[in-house]
């Protein structure tokens, strides 16, 4: 991290940048696919066997148990083994997080926002239309 040798930066104790990034690309990768963001639908507030979360998918099982694996990885989903019994249950840290991250940038939307309703302000009332009498 430093221009000289044998001197290294070291972060704050309780900081971790580069884990912050891959733990913010976890969690980006598992929401891009829609099977994953329709599992942690499922999962709000309930824990769900593999098979129940399995069931309206027009996939197989093993495909599941794949999207499964990428949202425990991502942090997303817990999951407790009992012999061959899967059950999964929602974590929403990571959604925190990124929700957290996207919301740096919300200052851009707002100023947007605010431009749009500065130039519809701008336009002219539309004009009166005539009913006519029957």
């Amino acid at each position: 991290m430093s221009n000289q040798p044998g001197l290294r930066v070291v972060p704050p104790s309780g900081t971790d940048p580069e884990g912050d990034d891959v733990r913010l690309d976890r969690a980006f990768f598992a929401l891009s696919d829609p099977i994953r963001r329709s599992i942690l639908e499922r999962l709000d507030g309930r824990a769900l066997l593999v098979s129940e979360l399995a069931a309206p998918f027009d996939v197989s099982l093993q495909a599941v148990s794949r999207h499964i694996q990428v949202l425990v990885r991502a942090g997303l989903v817990q999951q407790e083994r009992s012999g061959r019994i899967s059950r999964c249950s929602l974590d929403v840290g990571p959604l925190l997080d990124a929700a957290v991250w996207l919301n740096r940038y919300s200052k851009y939307w707002q100023a947007q926002f605010e431009v749009l309703a500065a130039t519809l302000a701008e336009l002219p009332p539309p004009p009166k239309t005539r009913r006519k009498r029957r």
